[in-house]
């Protein structure tokens, strides 16, 4: 099993939600959160005032995969959350030792 990390623009979430389910994946935990990569952040003029914006506003998924989709979801989080301007976002992958439904007791891919 693989844990997926994509960190995204808050407009591509629904678009990028609509893609994952339709390859089949069951569940995201999602979450609103803030940062900079390259880009470093950047200015706006609010009332005719500039000021600094070093944290900027992203979303962060976090999904947890069989082995096998993992490459096909990789691909439909590229596509789907690339607008092709800076700050599109990341992707990380991680191996998951072991996942447990509470509810059932269900272990491994069972409990995704």
């Amino acid at each position: 099993m693989k844990l997926i990390v994509a960190v995204i623009k808050p407009f591509k979430l629904e678009e990028v939600r609509d893609a994952l389910t339709s390859i089949g994946v069951q569940g995201l935990m999602v979450s609103e959160v803030k940062g900079y990569g390259r880009q470093s952040g950047h200015t706006e003029i609010y009332r005719g005032a500039e000021y600094v914006v070093n944290f900027v506003p992203k979303i962060k998924l976090e999904m947890v995969v069989p082995d096998s989709v993992a490459p096909q979801a990789m691909e439909v989080l590229s596509t789907t959350a690339r607008t092709g301007k800076i700050g599109d976002g990341k992707l990380f992958v991680v191996n998951v030792e072991e996942a447990m439904r509470v509810r059932t007791g269900e272990t491994g891919e069972e409990a995704l």
